[in-house]
């Protein structure tokens, strides 16, 4: 008999998380443990966190709706993925609790990443910031041998964010350091297709959500006419059925979509994701929500069970080291990579 149990943990970050949004100085999670009364060793746990202000299910009743959910899947026995579309985070965290618990182990996905073999390399994040800050976290970053560098920006005055990456364009060249940009939607659609023009002689990979979402035929122009190619975020939260997902993607025609599973639709709803956009020769790569390191783990094991081993373009993997009390998980950032590592192996 499957016994589901919920438990609800607030993290702290080591320095504030700045968005376009806000800065996180805390995050809050909801834990669900799962377990097999017949089989009671087999444990397992999943991560709920929704992003306050973004996720789809940022419901202020969250953990009543969350109990209701639980004691469904409870009820039934299984979970069934369509039943929680809407509700990303809980799906998420479920999936993942009752995958670890019917593997008995943290490990859901059999591949050279959890063997400890093979690495999967990361981002490195660049948070906003005053000028100064953004400055220095960016050196640090480079300094530690990242390859691929992802800022965000849209929070300060864009003459200084133009600075900070010419600054990295005037030591690296395109072929020592990928540069990913995030505007997080803070452009508008008048002013957006200039300052993409002012950053094309840069060499950007790509720049997440340029203007903000919901404007589906605005977003469509900004992808045909962008001399940098335009990768989706938040304009795929809430767009959870297939039929809606496939409109998005023949309107909007983006050059990547960037996944996070617990704004994406768990893990069934990005692999869904993941799927449809390859059937269109759009390219795609998964990133974590501020999840604790038991969020993390999961959402690392699916991006090397849908990508290999490595995958071809780095994740965005690395936020596992944000929090002073995260909980422990087998998880080590070497150099440019995140890897597996158990004690002993």
């Amino acid at each position: 008999m499957l016994k589901l149990t919920i438990n609800e943990r607030t993290f702290h970050f080591k320095q504030p998380a700045g968005t376009s949004r806000g800065v996180y100085t805390t995050r809050r999670s909801w834990f669900v443990t799962a377990t097999d009364t017949e089989h009671p060793q087999a444990i397992g746990v999943g991560e709920c966190a929704p992003l306050p202000k973004l996720s789809c299910d940022d419901l202020p009743d969250y953990a009543n709706v969350l109990k209701t959910m639980c004691d469904r899947v409870e009820r039934e026995g299984k979970l069934v993925p369509d039943t929680l579309r809407n509700h990303p985070s809980m799906l998420f965290g479920l999936e993942t609790a009752l995958m670890t618990m019917r593997a008995a182990s943290d490990v859901i996905f059999d591949t050279p990443f959890t063997k400890g073999e093979v690495g999967i390399p990361i981002n490195g994040l660049v948070w906003m910031g005053d000028y100064e800050q953004m400055l220095v976290r960016m050196e640090e970053k480079m300094d530690k041998g990242f390859r691929c560098v992802k800022i965000k920006i849209g929070a300060i005055d864009f003459e200084r964010e133009l600075d900070l990456v010419r600054r990295v364009r005037e030591r690296f060249k395109e072929e020592d350091i990928q540069l990913r940009l995030d505007a997080n939607g803070a452009f508008s659609h008048q002013e957006v297709l200039d300052v993409l023009q002012r950053l094309a002689p840069y060499a950007i990979h790509s720049i997440e959500q340029p203007i903000r979402q919901g404007q589906w035929e605005e977003m469509a122009e900004v992808c045909q006419k962008s001399p940098i190619p335009i990768a989706l975020d938040e304009e795929l939260i809430g767009v959870n059925d297939m039929e809606k997902k496939q409109r998005l993607l023949e309107i909007i025609k983006p050059h990547y979509i960037i996944l996070k599973p617990s704004l994406h639709g768990g893990m069934a709803g990005t692999t869904e994701w993941v799927d449809m956009a390859r059937e269109r020769g759009i390219g795609s790569w998964i990133t974590s929500a501020l999840e604790s390191n038991v969020g993390l783990s999961a959402i690392a094991q699916l991006a090397a069970q849908l990508y290999g081993c490595p995958p071809d373009m780095p994740q965005g993997l690395g936020t596992g080291q944000l929090f002073t009390d995260n909980i422990d998980r087998p998880l080590k950032v070497v150099g440019d990579q995140l890897f597996y590592i158990k004690e002993g192996s």
